[in-house]
């Protein structure tokens, strides 16, 4: 009998970890980009919002250049906006001066 309950306490402390992630609240933030860190790990939009990389993971270079829109769903974890998934959106960069606007 004790072998079975202690069974079942290690399958429900196996399954804790899974179960806790998937009650956290995924979100989502749609944003223009304003920098890449030279690390590939950070990503900052141009309210502020700073996003995250999962552990291990990189942003190769140039992959996103500033301006560029993008929908990120992300996991807080400690107060970080870990990346859950990242897409490049269809609508064109917005123009940082006013002579990049284009001309009527």
């Amino acid at each position: 009998m004790k072998k079975l309950m202690l069974a079942g306490l290690v399958a429900v402390l196996g399954f804790a970890p899974a179960f806790a992630l998937a009650q956290a609240q995924e979100k989502i933030v749609v944003g223009q980009v304003q920098s890449v860190d030279e690390t590939g790990t950070e990503i900052t939009l141009t309210d502020g919002t700073k996003l995250l990389t999962p552990l291990g993971s990189v942003i190769r270079p140039r992959a996103l250049q500033e301006r560029t829109m993008v929908v990120a769903m992300y996991l807080e974890e400690n107060g970080d906006k870990i990346v859950t998934k990242l897409s490049l959106t269809q609508s064109a960069p917005v123009p940082s001066s006013a002579s990049e606007w284009p001309k009527r």
